[in-house]
């Protein structure tokens, strides 16, 4: 056991695990200050639309998405050191691409005057971030996967969030208004991507060497194409129900229900850490069909306890929580905040059925998982949001967790048992 402990390539994965969830730990810290930061300084009204521009680009931001670290990765791993330069340069110019055309069209939606002046403003500063995170990030961070060594990226990713922290408390301080926050976003993952890109220079010799190849880039364009739908439809379903309630609650209810569900998502973000930690060991390399099976059963069960037992530790405590975060101003959010915290169990029994679909690369039931959550979660909404609000939102949430954890459950009979 000592001498397996002892192997580097163990050794590796476990110093990257605790990096990973030193990284997790603060960017949920850093994410919470913020929040509460913003939402004492902008009041209900100006923070309901600040979560509604995020909102915006949280589901904009997966159109960037292409050619991802499911495909980028093994082909690094295949080809090697020898092409690595053809490799990222392929993946760079169709990711900046992309994320060019994407931001380019933000600001045409913003400057047409699709959005709330405000929340276009701040929209336009935010959309920023996505020129820098998969070209310059995305590519850099996925050869350091390919070595399983993401130190750097999660060091700084850590220190960046913190620097962020100082500055928003600044601006505050300095009582800037709202917009002016959202280029802090923006500035940081600039300042990632340059740190990154540095850091990779210095690894070959002080010059990037990144070239294109057509054939790789037509290659990179097509393969991953499901997975990449898939993981648009999965972030416009976690994000409807914002998307949907600015239609029919003001902005200052949408910044309580916005406060509610920050903490939640900081929450569930444990989940999905604790089983991207566990995935390797317990699932990936489990190759006998029944072990892994009962491993599945046990993991869900584990990740179901944990979550229901936080659950209960948050719904006991909502008004310390979203008062001593948020202020006074937000009580409206704690009902929302005890109800919205459940919706953590099936996020957590989800998140570990997942793992058996990338396990298999079933990009097809991926698809059909999110689009069915999508498709029932938006059929919830419209009939609930009109009758009971906020409250709709997270019902329209909860049936669509529960349409993803039956396509999961159906899937691990299927291939497991058959």
């Amino acid at each position: 056991m000592l001498r397996r402990i002892a192997h580097p390539d163990i050794a590796k994965a476990a110093a990257n695990i605790v990096w990973l969830g030193l990284e997790r730990l603060t960017q949920i810290v850093v994410a919470i200050a913020i929040a509460g930061l913003l939402a004492r300084y902008f009041g209900p009204d100006v923070f309901g639309k600040w979560q509604y521009a995020n909102t915006l680009l949280l589901v904009l931001a997966p159109i960037t998405w292409v050619c991802g670290a499911e495909i980028l990765v093994p082909t690094i791993v295949h080809r090697g050191e020898a092409d690595l330069g053809t490799v990222l340069g392929s993946a760079f110019v169709l990711r900046i691409s992309v994320s060019a055309l994407a931001l380019a069209g933000t600001w045409a939606a913003i400057a047409a005057g699709v959005f709330d002046p405000v929340v276009g403003a701040m929209l336009a500063g935010l959309a920023v971030t996505m020129l820098f995170r998969e070209p310059f990030i995305g590519v850099v961070n996925s050869w350091l996967q390919s070595l399983t060594y993401s130190k750097p990226q999660l060091v700084t990713s850590m220190a960046t969030a913190i620097v962020k922290l100082a500055l928003v408390y600044l601006f505050v301080r300095m009582t800037l208004a709202a917009p002016h926050f959202a280029w802090l976003w923006a500035l940081e993952a600039a300042a990632i991507g340059l740190v990154l890109l540095g850091y990779y220079a210095r690894r070959h010799g002080g010059k990037l060497g990144w070239r294109v190849e057509p054939a790789l880039l037509r290659h990179f364009a097509s393969a991953g194409t499901v997975f990449w739908v898939g993981l648009v439809c999965m972030y416009l379903f976690l994000k409807l129900d914002r998307l949907m309630l600015e239609r029919a609650i003001s902005f200052a209810d949408l910044g309580r229900y916005s406060a509610a569900q920050q903490i939640n998502e900081n929450w569930i973000a444990l989940a999905l850490m604790l089983a991207q930690t566990i995935a390797p060991a317990f699932v990936y390399r489990v190759q006998e069909r029944g072990q892994l099976m009962r491993n599945v059963i046990r993991l869900m069960l584990l990740a179901a306890g944990v979550m229901i037992s936080g659950a209960l530790v948050l719904d006991a405590l909502a008004p310390l929580v979203i008062t001593r975060v948020f202020g006074s101003n937000y009580v409206g959010a704690i009902p929302i905040f005890r109800w919205c915290v459940w919706l953590s169990v099936p996020a957590g029994i989800e998140a570990i059925g997942n793992l058996v679909l990338l396990k298999y690369q079933a990009k097809f039931v991926l698809l059909t998982k999110w689009l069915l959550a999508l498709a029932v979660a938006f059929a919830v909404n419209l009939l609930a949001i009109p009758r009971i609000g906020a409250f709709g939102a997270l019902a329209g949430l909860a049936a669509g967790y529960g349409a993803a954890v039956a396509i999961n459950v159906y899937y691990i009979r299927f291939k497991l048992c058959s």
